[in-house]
């Protein structure tokens, strides 16, 4: 095609860069996507960032089109809108999300892009991988009206749990976190907010996103008689060490992950993977989405902008990454 495309790779632990490459063109059935914006996916990247993938899961942990193997160099990220220039006609101009990593431009299949609605801004659409986490525990958790539920950890994927539950009729949610600034969050979202010693134990439904040690505990301790605590928490290489004595055998608890590299076992007779984002994009249309977006810059700026989402998160939730 005469193009080159230029995407960030993480050159070793802790360090990245922008590469390269020249662009073929497309083979049949394949479309042309320019980039207008991704995100980082700030818990999983974190770790992949520091080669902290453990090597028993390099291939669970691929993304549908990585480059390279863990721990580096490895091209990796699964937060693409775009727009269509080139390939297949019915799908010319037409925005759309992509689990591709930070790149300006790429080349996939046309069943690998999913179009976005047109209420759902490219800034908020970057979220579409993060709400189909969401989307999926839910499907996990199965938590009904009336419930009293809590999400401890307000990150990004917390947050979106949270948006979601609040609006079951007669729930009663709270949205934990150590950050008192996450207050203003809860509030937007149409839920409580506490600090976890705070917190409203004897919950129905407790849904474990913050990613730590004590907030696991945290969760389980809130946990109610025969109540499920669902794990959406991803610790890469790092052991993790929970109160299984305590309450957890006389209240029954019961202990569940959720992964959305599968439907969830509630769904995947009748949903695709790909109906599955679709939907969490159409759940993106609402602007209250707009408070996840922390932070954003260019391209060139995401090898420095990565080091600092790694090492200090300062309360960041999903950074933007723009594209001319």
């Amino acid at each position: 095609m005469g193009v080159d495309a230029r995407a960030f790779w993480l050159a070793a632990p802790g360090r990245g860069e922008i590469r390269t490459s020249p662009m073929q063109a497309p083979m049949p059935g394949e479309v042309v996507v320019r980039a207008l914006a991704s995100g980082v996916s700030r818990g999983t990247e974190s770790i992949v960032f520091a080669g902290r993938v453990p090597l028993s899961q390099y291939r669970v942990m691929r993304c549908p089109f990585q480059e390279g193997d863990f721990p580096a160099p490895v091209k990796y990220g699964y937060a693409s809108v775009g727009v269509v220039e080139a390939g297949v006609a019915a799908l010319l101009g037409c925005r759309v999300f992509c689990l591709y990593p930070h790149q300006d431009r790429y080349i996939v299949p046309e069943a690998s892009v999913v179009p976005v609605p047109d209420a759902v801004p490219d800034h908020r659409a970057v979220l579409g991988a993060n709400m189909e986490t969401a989307l999926n525990a839910l499907w996990d958790a199965g938590p009904r009206l009336g419930d009293r539920i809590a999400i401890v950890g307000a990150g990004t994927v917390g947050c979106l749990v949270a948006s979601l539950v609040a609006k079951l009729p007669a729930a009663r949610v709270e949205l934990i976190d150590i950050d008192p600034r996450r207050a203003a969050l809860a509030a937007a979202f149409g839920c409580r907010f506490a600090k976890p010693a705070d917190a409203e134990a004897g919950c129905d439904l407790v849904i474990h996103a913050s990613g730590s040690e004590a907030g696991l505990g945290t969760a389980l301790r809130l946990a109610g008689f025969e109540a499920t605590v669902l794990e959406l928490s991803w610790y890469g290489d790092r052991p993790v060490a929970i109160p299984l004595g305590e309450a957890f055998h006389s209240r029954r608890i019961r202990l569940q992950s959720s992964q959305v590299g599968e439907v969830a076992v509630s769904r995947r007779a009748r949903r695709s993977r790909r109906e599955r984002l679709a939907l969490a994009l159409e759940l993106l249309a609402d602007p209250v989405y707009d408070n996840l977006i922390t932070g954003q810059g260019s391209l060139d700026a995401l090898p420095d902008a990565m080091a600092r989402l790694a090492a200090q998160p300062d309360g960041a939730l999903c950074h933007l990454v723009r594209y001319s």
